[in-house]
């Protein structure tokens, strides 16, 4: 009977074929890293100043459900108004800077139906710009 070699199993890893291969990747990146053109952004130009965002018109919706108009940039002074009168002063402040924003400041005890009801008013009157007020905690 022929000696049959026996095989042991090998607990070892060769490692060195993949440190040549980390070498020749090393080499490579070496040599086209400075080859790369890296990236320029041209940034926009601005003209001499920007133009100061609009002070927003505040409707407040107080607890029993009354409107009162503020606009903070002819002075801090509140106007009671009903629907009509607000839509009124809105277009007429739209009709100076379209671009005016209006915020609706309600009570926390306010239905939250009332305060959409505001909303819908004034989208169906094409004003764009309508954002919450929130007091921060």
């Amino acid at each position: 009977m022929a000696r049959r070699a026996k095989r042991r199993l090998m607990n070892e890893i060769n490692v060195v074929p993949y440190i040549d291969v980390m070498l020749v990747l090393l080499i490579i990146f070496m040599i086209t890293a400075p080859m790369i053109n890296h990236g320029q952004i041209e940034l926009p130009q601005i003209g001499k100043s920007l133009a100061a965002p609009a002070i927003p018109l505040e409707v407040i919706i107080q607890a029993d459900g009354s409107l009162t108009l503020r606009d903070r940039a002819k002075s801090s002074a509140e106007q009671k108004v009903d629907q009509n009168q607000l839509i009124e002063a809105i277009k007429q402040k739209q009709a100076q800077n379209a671009e005016q924003p209006v915020v609706i400041a309600a009570d926390k005890n306010v239905r939250y139906e009332e305060v959409i009801k505001v909303m819908d008013v004034l989208q169906q009157n094409q004003v764009q710009k309508v954002g919450l007020l929130a007091q921060q905690k």
